[in-house]
């Protein structure tokens, strides 16, 4: 039985308990999309159009060092979100992300969710919290990996 992206929309953690007719906008805004491991979600610099909610695999969010391996700043697995540079200009993507192993998502087209926010800033007052949410998990992520990695010693 097929089921709506609606529906699918709906189950996915980042939008747990978002209101329906919310979901049936965001829907119209949606597609599925794959990335085989290995592959890029999104490049550092690119533009950033989109953000991604993660439905199956895992993504390593990484940062180019000069002269170095990239460093993986944090992988991040079904049911996360995956890009905020969509909402803010210059709309262009802070950081590489890389399917670590398949990755099943929906691509949500930035553009078109910021015209659909800007009609009904209800729809995004509670996108935009979910949005800082999730970066506000990241960079607490990012400050214990700093803690671990330059510690203070006893």
């Amino acid at each position: 039985m097929e089921r709506k992206l609606e529906t699918l929309l709906e189950d996915h953690p980042f939008l747990k308990d978002f209101p329906k007719p919310y979901l049936d906008l965001m829907a119209g805004c949606a597609k599925n999309v794959r990335f085989e491991a290995g592959r890029f979600l999104c490049r550092e610099g690119e533009p950033s159009e989109t953000f991604f909610l993660l439905r199956r695999g895992r993504a390593a969010i990484e940062i180019h060092v000069p002269n170095r391996a990239p460093i993986t700043i944090q992988t991040l697995e079904a049911g996360e979100m995956l890009g905020w540079s969509w909402l803010l200009p210059p709309h262009r993507w802070r950081f590489d992300a890389r399917a670590v192993e398949d990755v099943t998502a929906f691509s949500l087209d930035g553009a078109c969710l910021r015209r659909k926010c800007e009609a009904d800033h209800e729809l995004g007052y509670l996108l935009t919290k979910r949005v800082l949410a999730s970066v506000a998990q990241r960079l607490d992520a990012t400050r214990v990996q700093l803690l671990d990695l330059y510690g203070v010693s006893a």
